[in-house]
């Protein structure tokens, strides 16, 4: 029986390790980017044989057609031998091949010759004769060696590749592609996460400003901007945390991580958002524009660096929070004041710590002691859950000296009736943290809180009692 070869990209893997490796390099060895168009102008092999030694990848983890893997493996049971060959390098096919088992032969890149399109089809027509070997392919490049093949098996690609494989050779089996339609478009901006953005109307609401049109406008543009940004900065960071996605439990699923989207079209979109971002930002004006850029900033820093450090990371989400208000009161033109900058960064402090706590408690249930690509071990879940609740707490309790303060007593008709937010918010943070402790949190409770009835009910009562003391209650 004659032998399969597989490709490698896109085709036994749902990703291209050319993309990730250079994904890695531009994360762990920013300055070796400088260093590209040098590889590349000694060839594409060179490139691929030093982008691929900058950094190491876990063969376990990558997200492989399962589909193609179970037909392979009946292929081999009935006695077929099969052959990876691919345009990666060789120190990328070796590890993936020693992890499946399921090859008899790797044939790779290897930093002189690029085993891709016409160099692919000479080497195997060299190695197996005319005719002499099944394909397996998923692209383009794959039709020059399709050309000599015996039969054609295409995988992830469209009906018009299958149509000139065919004219080339039989195609005998086809694995299509994952469609991509509009629920993978919004994985990939995690819209679900513009919801976090509505902090923007926060000031214009503390103010008691909601009766101002013009503020109304400059925030919605504000609001279309911020949550532009905030994808262009998801898809970055996802595109940096694949290997810490993959890892997770239910991570794994991302667009990214799972194979379902390229890298390369999150790599396209990413600068195509945040320029669309500017845009918008820019008719919002100067002030909106300056905390729009600062958050763009600490999002890349955070990305890059800091959510790997203990603490840091925490605190950093509590400021990336409080960062929303504050460019809210720029957009609506109104001064941010101390006790709401202090009740925020206290209260999103106390949520990044029921992240963390909620992220731990699922390694901890999987049996791993550390979480990939954190500083934390599952054994500082006791400590996270202590900082948590204490924080929460300050956040309340700062709630209740401002709410004691003269400017409360002069902007309420009915200041004694606010009083009742106290309890209210004191509830849900221990709501919210005794969730977390029974293992019912999210990754994370923002989107928990706005799927969770109780604490859907807890905002209406807050939302209720400053209404009340805003306008008063004749008895």
């Amino acid at each position: 029986m004659l032998p399969i070869v597989v490709d490698l990209d896109g085709t036994l893997i749902r990703t291209d390790m050319l993309h990730e490796s250079a994904l890695r390099v531009m994360r762990d060895k920013p300055l070796h980017l400088l260093r590209i168009p040098y590889w590349l102008a000694r060839g594409k092999a060179v490139l691929k044989s030093n982008l691929a030694n900058q950094t190491e990848f876990d063969p376990t983890s990558l997200p492989y057609n399962e589909d193609l893997l179970t037909w392979l493996r009946g292929q081999r049971a009935a006695g077929r031998r099969l052959i990876l060959c691919t345009a990666s390098d060789r120190t990328i096919a070796e590890p993936i091949a020693a992890h499946l088992g399921l090859f008899d032969e790797v044939m790779a890149s290897d930093g002189l010759s690029n085993l891709a399109g016409r160099n692919k089809a000479a080497a195997l027509e060299a190695r197996f004769g005319r005719r002499g070997y099944d394909y397996v392919g998923n692209s383009s490049a794959d039709l020059h060696v399709w050309q000599g093949a015996r039969r054609a098996i295409v995988v992830n690609a469209g009906d018009r590749l299958a149509r000139q494989a065919g004219k080339l050779c039989d195609v005998e089996k086809e694995f299509p592609a994952p469609a991509l339609g509009l629920g993978a478009l919004r994985r990939v901006l995690r819209a679900h996460q513009w919801l976090k953005n509505a902090l923007l109307f926060i000031p214009l609401l503390a103010a008691h400003e909601i009766f101002n049109s013009a503020s109304w406008i400059g925030l919605l543009l504000a609001f279309v901007s911020f949550s532009l940004c905030a994808s262009t900065v998801y898809i970055a960071n996802d595109l940096f945390d694949l290997e810490s996605d993959r890892a997770h439990p239910r991570k794994r699923a991302r667009p990214f991580a799972s194979g379902t989207v390229p890298a390369w079209m999150g790599v396209v979109a990413a600068p195509f958002l945040f320029g669309l971002s500017l845009l918008i930002g820019s008719r919002v004006g100067p002030d909106f524009m300056f905390w729009l850029l600062v958050y763009f900033a600490v999002t890349c820093v955070y990305s890059w660096r800091l959510k790997q450090l203990v603490l840091v990371d925490c605190l950093t989400l509590a400021i990336l929070y409080t960062l929303r208000i504050i460019a809210g009161g720029a957009a609506a033109g109104l001064p941010m004041s101390f006790w709401l900058l202090a009740f925020s960064v206290f209260l999103f402090l106390s949520l990044a710590f029921v992240k963390r706590y909620a992220e731990l408690q699922l390694q901890l249930l999987h049996g791993k002691g550390k979480v990939h690509g954190r500083g934390y071990s599952t054994s500082d879940a006791p400590l996270i859950q202590m900082l948590g609740v204490n924080t929460g707490v300050a956040a309340v309790i700062v709630l209740a000296l401002y709410l004691n303060s003269d400017a409360v007593i002069a902007q309420y008709a009915m200041p004694e009736m606010v009083w009742g937010a106290v309890p209210v918010m004191l509830f849900w943070i221990s709501w919210i943290w005794l969730q977390a402790h029974r293992g019912n949190m999210h990754d994370d409770p923002v989107v928990f809180a706005v799927k969770d009835k109780v604490s859907l009910a807890a905002g209406a009562a807050f939302g209720v009692v400053i209404a009340l003391g805003a306008i008063g209650w004749t008895w």
